[in-house]
């Protein structure tokens, strides 16, 4: 009964500024805010504040359930009226290439770096590892996904696989698998960030160990620049992906681990919202190097070329998230 007329009372002070705030509400959601006179622009941050502070006092005295489930909904709709974007989607489209992916991939700078240096070691320990002892190869990669392009392969084969037509079974098949398999390695790297980084670094430096492999059975033959080349044509941009995929899941793993002042949820949620604008962009690059791949590099057969177009992309995804939205940046 006091819980009753406590929630009465209650509603009776501040009922007004909740009908007032409802009738903004659906002005502004109905029309441009444009549409709406000075007087409401004024009344409309005022009443949400009001709002929160009465959806506050209604949880800290424990008020009836429905009142609360009123004042939180009001508040939701509140917050995305106010500070939801309401530009239109050209704008925003241009905001995100111009300002948010690259600051958000600066952001994630040391993370970054890292990821580059576990792909780089892992494909370098596994080249020694597969010249040292070949057996490891087929641990690596299985053999549907090297179709004979592995450490027993003549240098001949190897050699077509590089610079001939593309024929079913070359090396075409090991190129669509990376394409795939790095999809697929982004994704998991970044969503399995939460788990302290752990599995997002066991893929990273898989991936690697793939590429490391590859050149083991290509090198001996004298053919490993010549694989440098085929792979750099598209691979300045998938593996730039991968590298941002894995960065952004480590992301989220040190706010897991090492929250600071904040809470868990709350320093994972700031770095999820972070890493989740550079997998957007992840998933464009991946576009780009799939263009790249089926394309350019059945297009081009000469080293250089190749090599050029490699070191032109690298240049432009470099300069692009180094320099990128700093206009404004303060």
């Amino acid at each position: 009964m006091t819980v009753t007329f406590a929630t009465r009372h209650f509603r009776a002070e501040r009922e007004a500024d909740w009908a007032r705030l409802e009738e903004l509400l659906g002005k502004l959601e109905a029309k441009s805010p444009r549409r709406l006179s000075d007087e409401d622009l004024v009344d409309l941050p005022r009443l949400y504040r009001a709002t929160l502070s009465s959806l506050s006092i209604a949880r800290a005295t424990s008020l009836d359930a429905s009142l609360v489930g009123y004042l939180e909904a009001l508040s939701t709709r509140a917050y995305f009226a106010l500070y939801s974007a309401r530009e239109p989607w050209l704008r925003q489209v241009k905001a995100f290439f111009t300002t948010l992916w690259p600051r958000s991939v600066r952001a994630i700078g040391p993370e970054l770096l890292l990821a580059v240096a576990l792909l780089v070691l892992s494909a370098v320990a596994a080249y020694h590892l597969v010249r040292t002892e070949p057996a490891w190869f087929s641990a690596m990669i299985s053999p549907e996904m090297a179709s004979g392009r592995d450490m027993n392969a003549s240098a001949a084969s190897l050699r077509e696989s590089i610079y001939g037509a593309p024929t079913e079974g070359g090396l075409e098949i090991f190129a669509t698998f990376l394409f795939t398999h790095n999809s697929q390695v982004s994704i998991m790297a970044f969503a399995l960030g939460f788990l302290f980084g752990i599995p997002t670094i066991i893929l990273a430096v898989q991936n690697g160990a793939l590429a490391g492999a590859m050149f083991a059975a290509f090198v001996p033959h004298g053919l490993g620049w010549g694989f440098f080349a085929w792979l750099m044509i598209h691979g300045t941009t998938e593996i730039g992906a991968i590298a941002l995929a894995t960065a952004a899941g480590m992301h989220i793993g040190r706010a897991v681990a090492f929250p600071g002042e904040r809470t868990r949820m709350a320093a994972a949620a700031d770095a999820g919202t972070r890493g989740a604008i550079v997998m957007i962009g992840v998933i464009l690059m991946l576009l780009v190097a799939g263009l790249l791949e089926g394309f350019a590099r059945q297009l081009v057969t000469d080293d250089s070329a190749r090599l050029a177009i490699g070191a032109m992309m690298l240049a432009l995804w470099t300069v692009y998230f180094t320099f990128g939205g700093r206009r404004g940046a303060a």
